[in-house]
């Protein structure tokens, strides 16, 4: 039987951490080891005492590492986890995402093959979650279930290499093979990873009955800082990216939430939807271009700011 193993970054975890931990114990197949990559121990040691609790001690599979702010990289501090994983896979999650039933775990590992380096389930939105976002986890994750390769660059396009660690199962044998996450990279880990295991031959696969719950009410300036870093994390792997275009396809997903919009008499949204998509794609294109900008408006518009002090 295969085995399996769960990997998660961690950074000021909350109380909705532990409730993850035990969603996850509580799948159909456990995970051998559940993995926690958690940046500054103090706030791993605050939730511990605020709480009074420590799953660490509860369960008998769980790992905790702790790494420093200034030391995190998402893809060097994720590699650091699958090292310390034996599983045949490991399934990347993010401290918000919570699974939707107990069958998360096993419906990814029916995916798995040996030519599938990695398999993403579906996001489901919180029930706070605004319009806008609950209409683009529609627009990202289908009903469908989709088994994609380098073939389909064609008629998908970027999202032939689409795939994200909120919620992504990994060959192990595969990932060892590409050489893991690129180690230097200040976001986008995810769809480089995959990006490149397509270009070798490999298929990623969207798998929605493994379903997670994970959304973000992000706001105006929330959007421009986290597609600056897209932009970034574009701009420094051309190999990836310089064939395939994001503009198309976020046009696209623009032109049916605002046609969603009307359609259930909520028009009255489009004007701050179109300046947020403002917002979005000012941060996109500044981030494609960010060898331009001095240090100090790069630090300045960066989500994860400590790459820039870390690597240039």
């Amino acid at each position: 039987m295969s085995t399996v193993d769960v990997i998660i970054p961690s950074y000021k975890p909350d109380i909705a951490f532990w409730r993850l931990i035990d969603s996850l114990e509580k799948q159909s197949v456990r995970p051998m080891k559940i993995i926690i990559m958690n940046t500054e121990k103090e706030y791993w040691d605050r939730l511990v005492r605020e709480s009074g609790e420590d799953p660490s001690l509860r369960y008998d599979n769980i790992i905790v590492r702790h790494v420093s702010k200034r030391e995190f990289d998402h893809g060097d501090t994720r590699n650091r986890g699958v090292a310390l994983s034996e599983a045949d896979y490991f399934l990347m999650m993010t401290q918000d995402a919570h699974p939707r039933d107990n069958f998360l775990i096993s419906n990814l590992l029916k995916a798995m093959d040996s030519d599938v380096a990695a398999a993403y389930g579906r996001q489901y939105p919180r029930t706070d979650c605004n319009l806008a976002e609950r209409y683009s986890r529609k627009f990202n994750y289908p009903n469908e279930p989709v088994k994609k390769t380098q073939a389909d660059i064609g008629r998908l396009g970027i999202k032939t290499y689409f795939c994200s660690n909120v919620c992504a199962m990994y060959n192990r044998a595969v990932f060892d093979k590409l050489g893991g996450f690129t180690k230097k990279t200040i976001f986008n880990e995810d769809m480089v990873y995959a990006g490149g295991a397509c270009q070798k031959g490999y298929a990623i696969c969207y798998v929605p009955e493994a379903g997670v719950i994970h959304s973000h009410n992000y706001t105006c300036m929330q959007q421009f800082h986290r597609n600056f870093d897209l932009g970034v994390s574009q701009t420094e792997h051309p190999e990836i990216f310089a064939t395939v275009r994001s503009e198309t396809e976020g046009k696209k997903m623009v032109r049916e939430t605002i046609s969603h919009f009307r359609h259930i008499g909520k028009s009255y949204l489009i004007p701050h939807y179109i300046i947020m998509c403002g917002f979005r794609f000012l941060g996109y294109r500044l981030g494609r271009n960010y060898k331009k900008l001095p240090q100090g408006l790069r630090i300045a518009f960066a989500s994860n700011k400590e790459y820039f002090y870390k690597w240039n």
